[in-house]
Order: C-alpha cells, then sequence, then structure tokens
C-alpha cells in the first residue's frame, strides 16, 4: 500500500511539473512575442519617420508648399495603426496634421496637443502604455526647420496579436501536453515494474511464510544491491563534493587576493594607478555618450617628504591612511578615491557634480589636509595643493584629462601652495612652453646660446671692487628667456647643473679680460642652488677650473640663497666650509626673507651677508623696513660679516646705505648687467661719479 501510494505521488507529481512547464513556456513565448512586436512596431516606425522626414526637408522652409506636404502625410493611409500626424515649425506650431484609421472619433486635433507637452517630448521613438510616438527633427539635428510628430495605437494591435498567438498555440501545446504525460505514465509504469514485483513478492512471503518464493527482476542486480552501491557511491561523491568546495573556496580566496593587489594600494586600501586609470576611462565614454561632464581632482600633498625625513617612513604611512581616512569622510560615496603614488591622490568626482560643488569639495580637501594631524603622539603640519580638470576641457581624452588636472595642482604649487586651482588653456601653454625651454637647455649650452652678464658691485667710495655674474639666454628659437623663467624650470627638471658648470667655466674664461680692465683685486661672484650644492663632483670641478684656467680663488666669490643653504644645512655647511679653505669666499644671498632664527649665522662658514631687495626698497619709506636694514648691518659688523645691498635704485637709499657702514651697493642706480663687451663703458661711468664727487 506504501509503495502504491508513493508511485501515485510520484505520478501526480510528474504530471503536474509538465502542465506547470508548459504553461510557463506558453507565458515566456507571449512575453517573447511582446518584446519582438516592440522592437519590430518601433524599427518600422522609426523608418517611416525617417522617410518622411528626408522628404519633407525640401518643403519646409522659407516657402512652405502645405499641398505636397499634405500629399506626404497621406502615406500613412497604408498604416492602419496610425492615430495621428503632424508637422510642426520649430516653434512647435501645426503646419498641417492628420489623422489616422486608429484614432477614435473623440480624440481630435486639440486632444492630442492637450495630452503631449511637446517640450518636454524625447526626440526619436518612446512609448507610454497605449501608443508608440515618433518625435523627429526635419533637417539638421542643430537647426531644424520642422518637426514630424506621429503618434501609433500600440496597446491594441498588440492585444490583437497574443489573442491570435494563442488561437494558434493553445491547441498544439494541448495535445503535445496530453501526449506527455500519457508517455510519463508508462514510462513510471515500466521504470517502477521491477520495484512493484518485489513489493508483491515480499508481501506473499510475508502472508505465505514460505521463502522459497523468487521473482524474476530484470538486470544484474536487485534492488538491495543496487539501494547499497548507490548509497555508497553517494557517500563517494558526498567526500568528494565537500573536498572539491573546501579547494573551491580556497581558489576563490587567493583570486581575490590577488584581484586586490593588482587592483588596489596594499597601503591605504584605495584603488591603484592601473584600476583607476580603467575606472576613469569608462567613465568617460559613458559620460561623453550620455552628454555628462566629469570633474578629476589631483592631490599632492606639501610637506610630506620632510615628514619621512624627521619621523620615519613609518610615520609616513600612518600618515598617508590618516589622509586617506579624511578624504573618504569628505568624498561622496558616488565618487572614486586612488592613490596615484607615493603622496599624490586622484579623486573622480560623480557625474552629478557642478563646478560650485567640486570646487567646495576641493575647498575642503584643502582645509582639511592643512589641519594637524596626531602621528604616535606628534603633531604633524602638511599641506595640499590640488587640481581640478573638467572632462568636457579634455574632450573626454583619457591622458588630456589626468594631464590637465596635474598641471593646475602644479599651479597651485606655483601660486603658494595649500590651494586648488582649476585647470585652463593658459596653463597647458604654459606647460607646453615650459616643456620647450626644458629640451632646449641642453641644445643651448652646445650651441653657445647662453651669455653671462655682469652687474658692478660699488665700494661705499663708489669705486668698482666687484661684480656678480648672471647668466642671459636670448640668442636661440625661444628668442629671450628670462632667467627666473628658465633657472626654475632647470632645477626642476634636473639640468641646473650643466648650466653651473657652463657658467663656471665661461667665468672663469672671462676673468683675464675683467682684469685687463679693473683691479686684479675685483671679485667675481657667482650664484649656487641648492642642487649644486647637493650634486656629486662639483668642488672637483670648481678645484680643476681653476688650475686650467690660473684663477685666482680669492677673486671668486660663491652666492647661495638662504633658504638654499638651510635646506639642507649639514651638507651646505661641508661644501662652504672647503669653499672656504679653497680661499674663496661665500655670500649668503636673500638674507632675512626666509627664516626667523639668526642662531646659524655663527655655524656658517660665510663671509658676507647681502640684504635683500624688498628691505632696500623700503628704505627711508617704512621705518620697519630701515629698522631691519640698520639691524641687519649692525648685527653683521659685530659679526665680523661684510654686508652687500642690492637693488639700490636711488641716491637717497645710496646715502643710507654708506651712512650706516655698508660695504659694498649694488643695483640700477649704477648699472644694469651688461655684456663682458660693454664692461668698459663702466671705466667711464666711474670716472664721471668720482668728479662730481
Amino acid at each position: 500500500m506504501i509503495f502504491q501510494s508513493v508511485k501515485s505521488t510520484l505520478a501526480t507529481l510528474t504530471i503536474s511539473i509538465i502542465i506547470i512547464v508548459s504553461f510557463s513556456v506558453l507565458v515566456v513565448s507571449i512575453f517573447e512575442h511582446e518584446n519582438l512586436y516592440q522592437k519590430f512596431v518601433k524599427s518600422d516606425l522609426d523608418g517611416l519617420s525617417e522617410n518622411i522626414t528626408n522628404d519633407l526637408v525640401p518643403l519646409i522652409g522659407d516657402t512652405r508648399d502645405v499641398f505636397y506636404i499634405t500629399t506626404v502625410l497621406l502615406r500613412l493611409d497604408h498604416y492602419e495603426n496610425v492615430k495621428f500626424a503632424a508637422v510642426l515649425t520649430p516653434e512647435f506650431k501645426p503646419i498641417e496634421t492628420y489623422i489616422g484609421k486608429a484614432n477614435i472619433p473623440s480624440e481630435d486635433i486639440d486632444y492630442y496637443f492637450a495630452k503631449y507637452d511637446l517640450n518636454k517630448t524625447p526626440f526619436g521613438i518612446s512609448t507610454n502604455k497605449e501608443e508608440l510616438i515618433s518625435f523627429k527633427y526635419i533637417g539638421d539635428k542643430h537647426l531644424p526647420i520642422g518637426y514630424l510628430l506621429i503618434i501609433n495605437d500600440y496597446q491594441g494591435p498588440l492585444d490583437r496579436s497574443k489573442l491570435s498567438l494563442l488561437k494558434q498555440a493553445l491547441p498544439i501545446i494541448l495535445v503535445v501536453l496530453a501526449i506527455m504525460i500519457l508517455f510519463s505514465l508508462w514510462l513510471h509504469n515500466k521504470l517502477l515494474s521491477p520495484l512493484t514485483r518485489l513489493s508483491l513478492l515480499a508481501k506473499k512471503i510475508e502472508n505465505t511464510k514460505d521463502y522459497s518464493l523468487r521473482v524474476n527482476v530484470e538486470g544484474k542486480t536487485e534492488v538491495a544491491s543496487l539501494s547499497h552501491n548507490v548509497n555508497s557511491m553517494m557517500q563517494a561523491i558526498n567526500k568528494e563534493t565537500q573536498i572539491n568546495a573546501e579547494y573551491t573556496l580556497q581558489l576563490k580566496e587567493q583570486r581575490l587576493e590577488m584581484e586586490k593587489l593588482a587592483n588596489y594600494d596594499s597601503l591605504t586600501g584605495l584603488s591603484n594607478r592601473q584600476h583607476f586609470m580603467q575606472k576613469v576611462k569608462k567613465e568617460l565614454e559613458d559620460a561623453e555618450r550620455e552628454g555628462n561632464n566629469l570633474f578629476l581632482i589631483y592631490i599632492d600633498l606639501d610637506g610630506f617628504k620632510a615628514v619621512n625625513d624627521t619621523y620615519g617612513h613609518d610615520a609616513g604611512d600612518k600618515l598617508l591612511i590618516e589622509v586617506k581616512n579624511r578624504l573618504q569622510k569628505i568624498i561622496a560615496k558616488e565618487s572614486f578615491i586612488s592613490r596615484l603614488s607615493g603622496d599624490e591622490f586622484l579623486v573622480l568626482m560623480d557625474r552629478q557634480t557642478s563646478y560650485l560643488s567640486v570646487e567646495k569639495v576641493a575647498g575642503e580637501i584643502v582645509k582639511e589636509l592643512n589641519a594637524a594631524f596626531l602621528i604616535d603622539g606628534w603633531k604633524v603640519h602638511i599641506g595640499a595643493s590640488c587640481g581640478i580638470a573638467s572632462a568636457v576641457d579634455a574632450e573626454f581624452d583619457l591622458g588630456d584629462f589626468v594631464h590637465h588636472a596635474d598641471i593646475a595642482m602644479y599651479s597651485s604649487k606655483e601660486l603658494g601652495r595649500g590651494r586648488y586651482t582649476f585647470f585652463t588653456q593658459e596653463m597647458k601653454d604654459n606647460n607646453k612652453r615650459e616643456l620647450l625651454i626644458a629640451n632646449s637647455i641642453m641644445s643651448a649650452i652646445n650651441n653657445n646660446e647662453f651669455e653671462l652678464y655682469y652687474q658692478c658691485k660699488m665700494s661705499p667710495d663708489e669705486k668698482i671692487v666687484g661684480f656678480e655674474a648672471l647668466i642671459r639666454w636670448h640668442k636661440g628659437v625661444l628668442g629671450t628667456v628670462p632667467p627666473d623663467e628658465f633657472i626654475s624650470i632647470a632645477e626642476q627638471s634636473g639640468k641646473i647643473i650643466p648650466i653651473t658648470h657652463w657658467v663656471l667655466e665661461q667665468l672663469c674664461k672671462d676673468l683675464p679680460k675683467i682684469y685687463q680692465l679693473f683691479d686684479m683685486n675685483t671679485v667675481v661672484s657667482v650664484n649656487l642652488s641648492a642642487h649644486d650644492i647637493r650634486s656629486d663632483g662639483l668642488l672637483e670641478f670648481i678645484q680643476q677650473l681653476f688650475i686650467q684656467y690660473n684663477v685666482l680663488p680669492r677673486c671668486i666669490e660663491f652666492e647661495v640663497t638662504e633658504s638654499a643653504y638651510l635646506e639642507n644645512f649639514a651638507q651646505a655647511n661641508a661644501f662652504f666650509t672647503q669653499i672656504t679653505n679653497m680661499g674663496a669666499s661665500v655670500a649668503l644671498d636673500d638674507f632675512g626673507t626666509g627664516y626667523s632664527s639668526l642662531s646659524y649665522l655663527t655655524k656658517i662658514p660665510i663671509n658676507t651677508l647681502k640684504i635683500d631687495k624688498q628691505f632696500i626698497d623700503d628704505v627711508g619709506v617704512s621705518d620697519d623696513a630701515t629698522t631691519i636694514t640698520k639691524t641687519i648691518i649692525e648685527m653683521a659688523k659685530q659679526l665680523n660679516l661684510r654686508v652687500c645691498c642690492e637693488g639700490v635704485e636711488t641716491q637717497l637709499q645710496a646715502d643710507f646705505l654708506i651712512e650706516q657702514g655698508c660695504y659694498q651697493l649694488q643695483g640700477y642706480l649704477y648699472s644694469k648687467p651688461l655684456s663682458l663687451d660693454k664692461l668698459g663703458d663702466l671705466l667711464s661711468l666711474e670716472c664721471n661719479r668720482l668728479e662730481k664727487v
């Protein structure tokens, strides 16, 4: 009885499954039919609309041919599902209308213009629940001469089509369903026949107690053996499945770890450069296709190297993690943050971001990263320089998009750091010029395009006692390039050392002529940068030049700015100690502009302080500048240092400085920088000034 019940249940379940599957296929077919129908009628209406708009182009203009426009619209008589059509002016005023066969009598022309707001109707093919709408440009998309509106009945034909499909398919499905049910019943009976006979035998043995009874069961094994074998097989399969599941899980974990290593920064967990660029590329493609703009913020930390040098790389790593945490608090989840490399981060703003909102975010980034960080109990101060680029300005090109943000970031640094700057085309032009200058420096040296100019230094009794050698570049294809422009570019591009070598050698070549014109005790000064001080082999190069050109070291003075000296105090001290041991002198240039502590003056081997021009400009004008200048001169005297004042432009300034005991004066009051060929003119100038005295 139990076996018969199971058998009946299995048969019922099988029939139910067959019925459910059959009707599921029917439902899916109807849905697929609806999708295919929708695609077909959309495509058909789109093609029809395009043909009509093309035919209407020559009929709409300064003189509209209403008769032929009507003739074109009458083509719609061949389409049973057209409800309404209209040819409109660029101001959406009807030129000619058409009422189709599918129109309901109550739906007149005014009904359609009231129902559809043409200003909000999307162009192309669109649908609502009942209708299919084609709204097309007539003429050029950007300067249309009119519009074509066609409204098709959609729901009615679709319902009729589905009904027709049901009428055709349902009889076939019912026949197939009946055949499958009959076949399944036969198959059930066939497959379960051995088990039925075994069940009957067991019942007979139970009733008769005759254990000699046998049943002829087809097959090589009986049911018990089959069950035992199946159980054994399932046990083995289950064991292997568990092993495979564990191995698969391990592989998935390894794959995820490899993907993380390949796509994410191991320190901060942010996307790395490769993953970020893939994301930006896709976003640019989507934004261009959808007509959206994107913004990219390029962030560079100011002063991060000093943190590594002062507190160690472990503190630097912790600082980068804190920077990431602050950025994630500021940036919306829809935006995308990446650690590009080192202390550089990129932020791709989401597509809804406007100029005002990206400016607000950049301002918050600068503000938050300028605030102190607490790292290992130390208050650490850095800052951030940000550059902002838009995808529209970059014409949705990935390389230009990132490059523009990079250029804008460097512009922020040049403007003083701790700020954000939007990219402009002028920045790109300046960047191209900087690259051109950087790439032209070596050829300028090889082609002898540089030239040394000399600005005289005067004693208090207004005699020429020295010169400052100043480099000029005005013979190349770029024309005249100001020193303050190409020197900074040379430092950034790592080409300042060759320039320094050229200046030093050219100075040694020019010295004999200077000595012919002026006293052999005339001292010529030359500028060195922080890069020069760090350069290996510069001291040996200077020594070789002095020997090669027979230069007296006491006639050469090396000038270095206060900031360059103190950038690496120990290295600079060692360098200039050897310079003074050679017999040359050292001057500290731009004194008073960068540091408040003066204790280092007692620890460095210098001979001269050069007071910066900004103090000299305000002498006699600003009491503070006058007092500071007096103080510097008096302090230099107490430290047995000579004082040279640069930027002297008026006699009033000169008289004041001479009265205070200034050792040397330099500025346009006496002479502008001159080429070597024109230095002889200074002799007559010197004589004239002495005669006036």
